[in-house]
């Protein structure tokens, strides 16, 4: 069988939400994230049910050895530990590591989502105007579709984040949304 991207095949995408929080800038990321993490939540259970395929990918903070339950446990086991629990991967849940902004740069991605048959990506998570901007710009010249329900990333800055945005719905056609807006047609295996 011939795989193709089906534009209408989702994945959900958590950008770095699985995260110790013990780093530059992380006081005033915190209450962003605080901010959308019912949002967030309620949008990762809506895809769960609809079976579409949720992929965590996280930055591995240097740490070249460790796997993806290592930075779970870590996350877990810290102060903010109450931004992880209501989003943490289920048993279904994919995960793919990434050492720069992209989830794109140097990952499996666009593999496992090709493998997937997915060719629309919506992208959650942290930080709008780094980490989820760059990954809309590398699904862009991927010819995925983007979705990015701008109620479901948090920033570090809000002027920036307003930008990044913009510029992800002007320059990359991304769908900018709010996660009730967002649908997922069910999966068919």
């Amino acid at each position: 069988m011939e795989r193709g991207a089906d534009p209408a095949r989702s994945a959900l995408i958590l950008i770095d939400m699985i995260n110790t929080y013990d780093h530059e800038d992380a006081e005033l990321l915190v209450p962003s994230v605080e901010g959308i993490l019912p949002v967030l939540t309620e949008l990762l259970g809506r895809a769960r049910e609809a079976d579409v395929p949720v992929i965590y990918v996280n930055d591995n903070s240097g740490l070249w050895r460790s796997h993806h339950g290592e930075l779970l446990d870590a996350a877990l086991s810290q102060p903010n530990a109450h931004l992880i629990e209501p989003i943490r991967p289920d048993d279904r849940s994919l995960f793919v590591m990434k050492a720069r902004h992209s989830v794109f740069f140097e990952t499996p991605l666009s593999y496992l989502l090709w493998s997937l048959d997915v060719g629309h990506v919506v992208l959650t998570g942290q930080v709008t105007e780094q980490c989820v901007l760059y990954s809309a710009l590398d699904a862009h010249i991927r010819h995925l579709e983007v979705t990015v329900p701008k109620d479901a990333v948090a920033s570090i800055h809000t002027h920036l984040a307003s930008a990044a945005l913009e510029m992800m719905e002007r320059n990359m056609g991304a769908r900018i949304t709010t996660a009730k807006e967002t649908e997922f047609e069910p999966h068919k295996t």
